[in-house]
This record gives structure tokens, sequence and C-alpha cells, in this order.
């Protein structure tokens, strides 16, 4: 059984994809490439002699049965490059992970209608509530959400997702051990129970290691057809995703923020660099030249309940931006009892939502 040979090496903390991948491609057999000796490691045309030796010694560490069976008993399951099911579109990047673990339903989700969703940690509502308009559009479509369930956008993408019955696939840097952040547990079981699957290059054992963050941004983006990038810093970890996007030749997208924001400087500089603009869902599928056919039966946009004329008023306040109470006054000339009346009563009926003591905004 071939499949446990791969899992051995993917057991091995000090090796990465790379090598593995080098090694079978050399002997032509996962299983022989496992056990070969100093000696056949040698004819391996630059592998140096103490990479061969430092290998050498970690795989004789290695109990094949039982990482393999380890594996198994944590009801993960796993694809190899040699599995016909490996996604294409991850097998076509340079250094594709030798093993992806997953949980979930991965199959479930349309591996030929991926995006890719990235940015800050740190996010501002504006941000957020950006995101959440842009990917409700995609609400009753077949399209999959790649992510990498951190705090911030990442966090925002699936949970949009999951509310816009979208399937989503969220990209660990860690093994299955870890939930990294420990914040985002009931988000990942939600994901594995039925709202698409979470994968990983690394072995169930394997800690979420700063290093490891970086890495697992090329399979975000190798996974995906395309890459949305919404708030990112001069320095954020989205840029390196956006980077990745454009060396695998695929669609790099932003959404645009106020320039004022800190978070928004990395995104102007890819958008002066020839990104697309993103600023509602029909940008993202032109610019991967998509035509997708809508479930009217899910994901149906909000209808509006029959407003009074004084609830018009105040929602056409809010077009644009949130208002203040004292705005609000100014701007629908209603006197104070009359105004907390209907903003409740909006509130009450999902129209409206606070955003802050006394500002509102649509919902």
């Amino acid at each position: 059984m071939k499949n446990k040979y791969w899992i051995a090496f993917s057991s091995i903390e000090q090796l990465d994809s790379s090598f593995i991948i080098r090694l079978w491609k050399h002997f032509g057999d996962i299983e022989t490439a496992f056990n070969a000796s100093l000696a056949d490691l040698k004819n391996i045309e630059g592998l140096s002699v103490r990479k061969a030796e430092s290998f050498l010694k970690y795989r004789d560490k290695v109990d094949i049965d039982r990482t393999f069976a380890d594996v198994e008993t944590r009801g993960i399951n796993f694809l190899t490059l040699e599995s016909e099911s490996y996604p294409a579109m991850l097998r076509q990047i340079s250094n594709p992970p030798a093993v992806l673990y997953y949980k979930g339903k991965f199959f479930e989700c349309n591996l030929d209608k991926t995006i890719a969703v990235v940015g800050s940690r740190k996010a501002s509502h504006a941000g957020r509530d950006d995101l959440r308009k842009i990917l409700s559009g995609l609400a009753g479509t077949d399209v999959c959400i790649v992510s990498g369930l951190a705090s911030g956008i990442d966090t925002v993408a699936h949970t949009s997702a999951i509310e816009n019955n979208i399937k989503t696939i969220g990209v660990i840097a860690s093994g299955f051990d870890y939930v990294y952040p420990s914040g985002n547990k009931t988000l990942y079981e939600n994901i594995i129970n039925g709202y698409g699957a979470i994968v990983t290059e690394y072995y169930p054992t394997f800690e979420p290691i700063k290093f490891r963050f970086p890495q697992r941004n090329r399979i975000i983006s190798g996974l995906s057809y395309g890459t949305v990038v919404c708030e990112a810093s001069s320095k954020s970890g989205a840029l390196i995703t956006a980077n990745l996007t454009l060396e695998q030749g695929r669609e790099l997208m932003c959404v645009p923020g106020a320039i004022s924001n800190p978070n928004t400087q990395g995104i102007y500089k890819l958008l002066k660099n020839g990104a697309a603009i993103v600023t509602e869902s029909d940008d993202i599928l032109n610019a991967l030249g998509w035509e997708i056919k809508r479930d009217n039966t899910s994901g149906d946009q909000l209808t509006l309940p029959m407003l009074t004329p004084d609830e018009e008023k105040i929602y056409n306040s809010l077009e644009i931006e949130e208002k203040g109470f004292d705005e609000l006054i100014s701007l629908t000339g209603l006197d104070t009892d009359s105004l907390l009346m209907n903003l409740t009563t909006m509130e009450l009926k999902g129209i409206i939502k606070q955003s802050g003591a006394d500002r509102y905004k649509k919902a």
C-alpha cells in the first residue's frame, strides 16, 4: 500500500513537499524513494550529502504503520500527488503539497469555480461590511470561497459563504490536532459539518508555527482561479498571497477602501499595478470570465417589507453611509420621539442596525 509511504514522508517535520516530490520523481515510486539508501540518494543531481544524511536520520525514526494509523484513527482523509482526484488547479503550481489532508465534504465543493479571499486580520468595520455585501451577491451560485481561517477578513469570508449557502474551503497552517485561532472553533465545526472542508498539508501533530502561515498561502491561491484581496497594509501577509496569485498565473482582484485607512495601502499598490477592482460580485465573475447560473430557490436577496413614509425617510437617509441620531433628525425632520420609535421598529424588522452608541446603518 503506497499511501502509507506518502504519510510517512509527510510525518517528518524537517522535510517539505519539494523534497518529497524530488525523491518521488527521481525514483518513480514513493516506496522506493522512502527506502532509498545513502548511495541511492547520492545519485540525485544537486542533492547534498548533508541533506541526504539528515533525511535518513529522521526517516529511521518513523514507524510507518503507526503514522498511517494515527491519521486514520483521527478520521482524517487525504490525497497524494498520485491520487487521480487531487485538485487539478493545485497540481499545476510549482510546489504543490505532496499530501493534502482534509476533513469535511471536500468533493461537494465545486473545484472548478473557486475564489480565494484574503485580507487583514485587523480589518475595519467598513472592510468587513464591504466584503459581506460583495459575497452576498454570489448567493444561490455554486462558487466556492477559499480562505485561511484566520481572524478578520478570512473569518468574514467563511461566515459570509455559510450565510449565503456557498461552499467554503479553509486552508490551515497546522495539523488537525490544533484549532487556530481558538475563537474560530465553531466556524471550523460548521465548515466540516456540511458547509465545505478544511484542508492542510501538515501532518496532524504539526503546530501552527509562524513560518507555516506564508507556506500555506500558496495553497489558498493554488486552489483558486482568482484571489480577492480585501484590506491589506503595506506589510500585510495577504500581499504574499497576492504575489503568489500572480506567480501562479491566476487573476488578482482587490476591494478598494478609504484612502485614509492604513489597511488600504497595499490594496492601492496592487490596483496601480493592474489588479482588477471589485465593488460588487459581478466584478469577480467578469474578471474570471464566468457565467454563473443562480439557484433562485436559495440565497434570495432580501426583500424589504412595506415602509411607512417616516421609515422611508430614514431608510433613504442611510442610503450612502451610516448616520448618527442628530444627523437623522436633521435629514428626516422627525421629532426625537418619532425617530426613536421608528428606529426601534426598523431594527426589529431587520431593515437597519446600530453600528455604534447612536449610529445607524442599513442592515
